[in-house]
């Protein structure tokens, strides 16, 4: 048991080794992204989306209403958005935020972007564009036509010395035309970085450009209802306000997606439009409700396919870039960004994950076992990775994925140079005595083994068939060799059924024997039983051997139960399980002696003492046997049908083995005559009385020497 946990300890830490040199370079990373764009579309909840939020897309619809009904060209006149910011103020909303750059004067005149100018000013809540980027915008200075609002981070220059983080501090910007950017009430970035892949899972939400502190455009937002915000930031930890959202130490924070395009209350810009006109007109318009902006943040976006602001993002390939910031600043008043799991966390937890695999598997033996325990570990990580996106954590899945997988390999590797010979030993040295059920269980518990020899307490079996030798020289070598083999896989089957192990064959004797190597509490038992089932099955063969060879098959049995040595034995390139000891020899001279009786199945008392009743027997006598100093009772073991049916004789039997023990010999020898034509075993015993009675003993303790093995 120690083995097999230090095996899986060590496959789990080189397991988790192989993984960690795979992932540690980030060869890993765009499989993890993946995984997790798969639970992103799995479990984002559309539910959840903020109802404060809303959305104004430029849709096509919107370009073919204004082209049909307005004959409005792309792009539209400035004024055209003006009538958007006056509905949203008309319907109260809390800030306007337009997700477009005018960088170039409207090609209507300076009198359209004035007009669009006047009415940002007066909105006194819209969210200015400003693009920031690393390589590409025309002013590397913040220009004097755009307001400078001192937004202050507390905290700002300790967390870029402590982070150095990259891309928060940008040298490049790109400004809407003086008209726009001198109205607005502050200044938010546009520019939305994606991940290597293309895809947007993550946002900064702040920059800094010539000193300035310019805010995401989600924050912005945010900030334009909420100008008296106090922002801090730590490391790991940016709070607006009193809420708390976790960023890396590039500033980035995980975006928490409410599902596919559409989450978020969304209005066509066409819709809005129209609603304002027919407001004008004291018309009923098509957005219903009273203000219905009210206290929302609007976003305007566009999202007709011609405009170029559809994103990749994990919940769809098609995502609008304003639904991104609108997923921002949903979060942020959620407060439900999600978290990177802490690195001590993702190391602890997949190492622990790993081993506990390794564990499993080098105590799992069969391959269905071993199937559920590899399905188990491969879907684990699976399972606890969905559970943490519940609770808002990015907890990675494919370095766990990859340990579990490194593991169970290790755990294949070092099964197959340690467990896996080991098993190939016992199979080669066990196939040719143990049936296959009992190889496994040795397979399963090779503790149970004990190589080299040790001592056990054993039921022997030996068998041999009566006048087989004058058999065997009367039939040709092909019919002898079909003959044993039908013979001895008949009895082979039954011994091995019963638990048996079996030590040998000669010729067509068999030694067997019970409780090694697998204990056996009931090995007397299964030793009894096999020999009564083997005598009834040769019973059921015997007809068509006899139309083979003209000849009928019987069996002698003998059994005895005792200590004994048992184990491997012979030399280091050839060996045997085998028995060695003295019950062994009385088991062997059992089964001679059914030749004095004319019995087929003999036990000693100490095997009868073992059975508890289990089958009915009748004392067949107290022999002596070559060899031994000590004289063995012996019995004969039969079913319980056949012990009812012979009840009467049997009984006779027995009182005249009663007057044999005690030199009546005249009375014995009528008893056993009267049965003698039924019971070959009263016959043998009727002739000795008449010998006995001839030269009668000069001391007689009734027992009957056995001069032959």
């Amino acid at each position: 048991m120690v083995k097999k946990l230090l095996h899986g300890i060590m496959a789990g830490l080189l397991g988790s080794a192989l993984a960690l040199l795979v992932w540690l370079p980030g060869w890993l990373d765009t499989w993890e992204a993946k995984t997790w764009d798969w639970r992103v579309k799995l479990l984002a909840k559309a539910e959840k989306a903020s109802p404060q939020i809303r959305l104004i897309m430029l849709d096509q619809n919107s370009l073919d209403w204004g082209e049909t009904e307005n004959d409005l060209s792309w792009p539209w006149p400035r004024e055209v958005y003006s009538a958007i910011i006056n509905y949203c103020r008309l319907s109260e909303a809390s800030s306007i935020a337009f997700d477009v750059l005018f960088t170039e004067p409207s090609k209507y005149g300076v009198t359209d972007d004035e007009s669009f100018g006047n009415a940002i000013a007066g909105s006194s809540r819209f969210v200015g564009s400003v693009f920031l980027s690393q390589t590409s915008g025309g002013e590397r200075k913040w220009p004097d036509y755009a307001p400078k609002r001192a937004i202050q981070i507390k905290g700002l220059e300790e967390w870029l010395a402590a982070t150095r983080a990259k891309d928060i501090v940008l040298p490049r910007a790109t400004f809407c035309i003086p008209e726009i950017s001198g109205s607005v009430a502050i200044m938010a970035n546009v520019h939305l970085d994606p991940d290597p892949d293309g895809v947007y899972r993550r946002v900064r939400l702040f920059n800094v450009f010539d000193g300035l502190v310019i805010p995401s455009f989600a924050l912005g937002a945010y900030l334009a209802a909420h100008p008296d915000t106090t922002l801090r930031i730590k490391r790991g930890v940016f709070s607006v306000g009193n809420r708390d959202i976790p960023i890396d130490d590039q500033g980035r924070a995980i975006l928490n997606f409410r599902g596919p395009s559409g989450a978020h209350k969304t209005y066509s810009a066409a819709a809005v439009l129209q609603s304002w006109l027919r407001l004008q007109n004291n018309q009923n318009p098509p957005i219903t409700g009273k203000n219905p902006f009210k206290g929302c943040y609007v976003f305007l976006g566009f999202s007709a396919p011609g405009l170029y602001d559809l994103r990749s993002a994990p919940v769809s390939g098609i995502y609008p870039g304003a639904e991104i910031h609108a997923t921002t600043l949903d979060n942020l008043l959620s407060t439900d960004f999600i978290r990177d799991a802490p690195a001590p966390l993702v190391f602890g937890f997949f190492i622990l994950l790993a081993i506990l695999a390794g564990i499993a598997t080098a105590y799992t033996s069969g391959i269905i076992k071993s199937l559920l325990v590899y399905l188990s570990f491969i879907l684990l990580p699976v399972a606890l990775c969905l559970a943490a996106y519940v609770q808002k954590l990015w907890l990675p899945l494919v370095i766990q994925e990859l340990g579990v997988a490194f593991t169970l390999f290790s755990a294949g590797a070092i099964y197959y140079s340690v467990e896996g010979r080991q098993k190939l030993f016992i199979k080669n040295a066990f196939k040719q005595y143990l049936s296959p059920a009992v190889i496994e269980e040795l397979i399963r518990h090779p503790e149970h083994l004990k190589l080299g020899g040790e001592r056990r307490e054993l039921s022997v079996f030996f068998s041999d068939l009566e006048g087989f030798t004058g058999i065997s020289e009367k039939l040709e070598p092909e019919a002898l060799t079909s003959l044993l083999n039908e013979y001895l896989t008949a009895m082979t089957d039954i011994i091995q059924e019963e638990g048996g192990t079996v030590d040998k064959y000669e010729g067509d004797a068999i030694i067997a024997f019970w409780n090694a190597p697998l204990e056996q509490q009931d090995h007397a038992i299964r030793c009894v039983r096999a020999a009564l089932r083997c005598q009834n099955k040769l019973a059921k063969m015997r007809p068509g051997i006899y139309q083979r060879i003209g000849k009928n098959l019987n069996m002698r049995i003998g059994m005895n139960s005792g200590p004994a040595i048992v184990g491997n034995m012979g030399s280091h390139t050839r060996f045997d399980y085998t028995m060695l000891g003295d019950t062994v020899n009385l088991a062997s001279r059992l089964e001679g002696i059914n030749k004095l009786f004319g019995t087929y199945t003999i036990i000693s008392q100490a095997t009868l003492e073992r059975l508890g009743g289990a089958f009915p027997a009748r004392e067949v006598s107290r022999v002596s046997v070559v060899g031994r100093d000590e004289p063995a009772r012996i019995y004969e073991p039969m079913s319980h049908q056949e012990f009812s049916a012979r009840k009467e004789d049997l009984e006779v039997f027995s009182q005249g083995l009663a007057a044999f023990y005690k030199g009546r010999f005249d009375e014995a020898e009528k008893l056993f005559a009267a049965i003698a034509d039924n019971d070959p075993a009263a016959r043998a015993y009727r002739e000795k009385c008449r010998c006995l009675m001839e030269n009668p003993p000069t001391q007689w303790l009734g027992v009957w020497v056995a001069t032959t093995k």
